[in-house]
């Protein structure tokens, strides 16, 4: 048997792509691969046959080609079971992608013996994005040499392998304070109380990894001593979000994802943004309130770093979710372990302790640029 590759390339217009399929059907071509592009009502239609008559197809394809005003090319390709099967995906994303940084990327491929399989642009509002569809080299070479070459052509890569597992994720994780929401809800609090410089302090030290997490919140907490409940209700009900973060949110839920969000801030204050945004469940903890005021003290376990990662396993447990199939969103330090655990994990706008392990990595303002990763 030949194995024909065919690229057909011309104006788009309805029943090419039919055509196709019945020409090859009538020659009883085996079809082994097919993809199609429009680029600005451009056609780029590509596909693999195996045939036993490869002078007709030669000569169908070119009456084809007449019929529909294309270019048609026919070339003989090696059994396509002998291409290797694993690939990368590469997402490339930032408010402008020049030629000059694809060139970055794509030469660092070459560099590593990786063939482009398929180009695609996902999006251009509010954000560029170009999907990269690669084999033919190592993983996690891939990873590290063109992670390195998106820092370099200043865009943000991430790089997943390409499987079935990459198309069901199904269980959503986010970080609050800085990710779904802008700035962080204990800093507001501590405004209203007239310590927000003394707590702002020990939370950016804390987030950066420079200091214990659970001392830290305790040292905060007890500064926060004597200030109303309410205040935190009110703080939570008016806190504004992330740009693009109810579209996501909305976009998820309505995908059926399951989506939560595990904070080290408070569950009175977390439970109301969660409501605002629609999200199945929240984690935070608790605050002791005596007489409508606080204590300066918590009650019940701290979710720290660890208890994080904790709280994404059982959460996918209960839900009959492999860990595979669940993603993590975050900023700083203490979401290291949920994004280590996640089947994908994303560091957004995030510190360098936490973008140096993350799956992919994103410094653009918006949101919702993660559906473009799942």
């Amino acid at each position: 048997m030949t194995n024909l590759a065919i690229r057909v390339v011309g104006a788009d217009h309805p029943g090419i792509t039919a055509d196709l399929m019945s020409t090859l059907a009538a020659l009883g071509a085996d079809l082994q691969d097919v993809e199609q592009v429009l680029v600005r009502q451009r056609l780029v239609l590509a596909a693999v046959v195996g045939t036993e008559r490869p002078e007709s197809v030669r000569r169908e394809m070119a009456a084809f080609a007449e019929r529909h005003d294309l270019s048609v090319e026919l070339d003989d390709v090696a059994d396509a079971d002998a291409r290797p099967v694993e690939t990368q995906i590469i997402t490339v994303l930032a408010p402008r992608i020049t030629p000059a940084a694809l060139e970055i990327i794509t030469d660092t491929l070459g560099s590593l013996g990786a063939n482009i399989d398929r180009i695609v642009r996902l999006a251009r509002y509010p954000v560029y994005c170009y999907e990269l569809r690669v084999s033919g080299a190592d993983a996690e070479e891939i990873r590290t040499r063109v992670t390195a070459a998106g820092a370099a052509a200043r865009v943000d890569v991430a790089v997943q392998r390409e499987t079935l597992g990459r198309r069901a994720m199904r269980l959503v994780a986010f970080d609050v304070d800085s990710t779904l929401i802008q700035g962080e809800l204990i800093d507001e609090v501590a405004k209203v109380a007239g310590c927000g410089d003394e707590v702002a302090a020990i939370t950016a030290a804390a987030m950066a990894g420079e200091l214990d997490f659970e001392a830290a919140l305790r040292a905060r907490v007890a500064l926060l001593e004597g200030v109303p409940a309410d205040v935190l209700t009110r703080v939570a009900r008016e806190v504004p979000f992330t740009p693009g973060a109810r579209t996501l949110v909305a976009t998820l839920k309505r995908l059926g994802f399951t989506v939560v969000a595990f904070s080290g801030g408070f569950t009175m204050m977390t439970d109301i943004v969660g409501d605002r945004l629609g999200l199945d469940a929240t984690h935070a903890n608790d605050l002791e309130v005596l007489d409508g005021r606080l204590t300066g003290r918590l009650t019940g376990r701290v979710v720290d770093r660890a208890r994080k990662g904790e709280l994404l396993g059982e959460l996918a447990s209960q839900a009959g979710i492999p860990l595979e199939q669940t993603v993590a969103v975050g900023d700083g330090a203490n979401d290291l372990d949920m994004l280590g655990r996640a089947g994908l994990g994303i560091a957004f706008n995030a510190k360098t302790v936490l973008r140096e392990v993350a799956d992919a990595a994103i410094s653009v303002p918006y949101l919702d640029v993660v559906l473009f990763l799942l």
